[in-house]
């Protein structure tokens, strides 16, 4: 079995392994639903505002995760996530983007990355697939939110090539995480998701879903994240791969399915310190 490859680092956040060895200063990882301060359903470290937890909890529990993290919240930027593929490039001018206000957020992408220190990306979950993206060599950082409409709509692909097309970046030298997300051992699609998969993407590796019965089918979305990603030119040993499941982990994680949509958000970040010298 393979090593988990996020590693509970306190209460509040899971820090991705092994990443920092190619950048000094990266802060890399995804939360825990634990260490907050909502309560209800929300019960205790929400970090989504879109949710109807109370805007000012939320604000309080972002605050909660800056500290822990030693990057200040002002340096940090949201987007509005509509299960698209379109991808931003973000910069300081963008810092303070959805910190405070949902509405504030970097509006129509579902994908951001930025080659600027000082600037922590971030996105919300509750079970979708966060990706985390970086070249060393060049200080080039990204995350995106892959649900399995951006799954279909090839998000994965999209960052790969707009790094390519835009930043002279070889595929070859980006390296990916796929973070925890809901597993296939709890989610459950119908023939409209299947569909929708573009099948000349599935031809190196397993098939990432198996019929259960008519109509209804069990799915890997981190598997399906993967193919999209080899697919786009990333070698398979550049790809890590998080063992868990948001739904399953109620100790640990929100999660949309599991909580009937009843439920806060976790954040996915990364981002690199420009108080640390490279």
């Amino acid at each position: 079995m393979t090593a988990e490859v996020f590693k509970l680092r306190d209460n509040t956040h899971l820090t991705l392994t092994g990443w920092d060895q190619f950048l000094s200063g990266l802060t890399v990882g995804f939360t825990t639903n634990s260490g907050g301060f909502s309560s209800g359903d929300f019960t205790s470290l929400n970090l989504g505002l879109h949710v109807h937890d109370e805007p000012d909890v939320v604000r309080k529990n972002r605050e909660v995760l800056a500290k822990a993290l030693s990057f200040p919240m002002e340096n940090w930027v949201f987007a509005e996530q509509i299960h698209s593929n379109r991808i931003i490039k973000a910069t300081k001018a963008n810092c303070g983007k959805g910190v405070s206000s949902y509405e504030d957020g970097l509006t129509g992408c579902d994908g951001v990355y930025t080659s600027e220190k000082g600037v922590m990306l971030s996105l919300c979950f509750a079970d979708c697939v966060p990706l985390f993206f970086m070249v060393p060599e060049k200080s080039l950082i990204g995350l995106a939110h892959a649900g399995w409409k951006g799954t279909v709509k090839d998000i994965a692909g999209e960052m790969i090539r707009k790094w390519h097309q835009d930043e002279g970046v070889d595929p070859k030298d980006i390296i990916v995480a796929i973070g925890p997300s809901i597993g296939e051992c709890c989610y459950f699609v119908d023939d409209k998701v299947i569909s929708s998969i573009d099948k000349t993407v599935l031809e190196n590796g397993p098939l990432p879903f198996k019929e259960l019965s008519n109509g209804k089918y069990q799915l890997d979305l981190k598997l399906l994240n993967e193919h999209y990603l080899r697919n786009a030119g990333i070698n398979k040993d550049n790809i890590l791969v998080s063992g868990y499941c948001t739904s399953c982990e109620e100790s640990l994680f929100f999660s949309h399915r599991r909580d009937n949509g009843h439920t806060g958000r976790m954040l996915s970040f990364i981002g690199i310190n420009e108080e640390v010298s490279l």
